[in-house]
């Protein structure tokens, strides 16, 4: 079995840190990018990397700029506006010579990935969707709202047991002593990383994000998987629902015991799916 090592760039003055799993042989196969959702990091692809590592493909997983152990630059130095992060994630797969790849996507900074894809769909081979807003009824949860306010949001963000709360609420299980540590770890090193969550949230316009999402779904052509935890406490299965009746190119896959995060405790379950997924002949 294939095991997940963790590497480093510098790209703009920017650090990513981003996990990696690697075939034994050569990876013929296009490389598949997995993008993390608020407030989790890379770590939550693991088990699904090394599944998909051991069948063949190359898997990236990277922290998100300001989130997990990427840089948290200040205000002056990144914006955080979604364009900001969707003009670095361009840079991270230019860096990475990732000519194409397969996406895949979860969470509210998910949907970030889901408009760099629509915004560059000539290096998108396949999509992979895991709860993540799809259209303007998508809400940001209360809990993360109280994150971006003022002075409400400078205390909770410099909470560390914040991820705890949030990552287990919006799963429904507990997660393993060990992987707590990992996501409370950035937390606990420095003060950037309550600053930098705070200013992810201000910045993040979901209503304009989710339009752009769903007119530029309307159009798109190539082949794309949803995963969907039916049990989500923040966004209705609904949406995803509909995407997939709307469209032909669109399947999905209902986990419903499943919550917000399905990669942190369903791997099993969706693995093997997306191994058959990504392996199916185009239509």
């Amino acid at each position: 079995m294939g095991s997940v090592t963790e590497q480093s760039i510098t790209i703009g003055g920017l650090e990513w840190f981003y996990r990696e799993a690697q075939p034994e042989t050569t990876a013929k196969e296009t490389p598949i990018l997995f993008l993390h959702g608020l407030p989790s990091q890379s770590l939550s692809w693991c088990e699904i990397m090394t599944q998909v590592s051991d069948r063949g493909w190359r898997a990236i997983a990277p922290d998100w700029i300001g989130h997990g152990f990427s840089s948290k630059p200040e205000r002056r130095d990144f914006d955080y506006t979604p364009d900001s992060y969707i003009k670095a994630l361009d840079d991270f797969v230019n860096t990475l010579e990732l000519k194409t790849i397969h996406l895949v996507v979860q969470g509210f900074l998910g949907s970030m990935g889901l408009q760099y894809a629509i915004r560059n769909p000539d290096k998108i081979e396949r999509l992979v969707i895991l709860n993540t807003p799809l259209n303007p009824t998508a809400k940001l949860p209360l809990k993360m709202k109280q994150w971006g306010w003022p002075l409400v949001g400078d205390m909770l963000t410099q909470d560390p047991l914040l991820v705890d709360r949030t990552l287990e609420g919006g799963s429904g299980f507990q997660i393993g002593d060990r992987n707590l540590d990992i996501y409370r770890k950035p937390f606990l090193q420095t003060s950037a990383s309550g600053r930098s969550l705070l200013a992810t949230v201000q910045k993040l316009n979901l209503p304009q994000i989710t339009a752009e999402i769903e007119t530029g779904l309307k159009d798109w052509t190539k082949p794309v998987q949803i995963f969907w935890g039916c049990a989500d406490p923040w966004l209705d299965v609904d949406m995803a629902e509909t995407l997939a009746k709307s469209r032909s190119n669109v399947d999905m896959t209902q986990l419903p015991e499943a919550r917000h995060y399905p990669q942190e405790h369903w791997s099993e379950e969706i693995g093997p799916d997306l191994i058959t997924f990504l392996r199916r002949q185009m239509r």
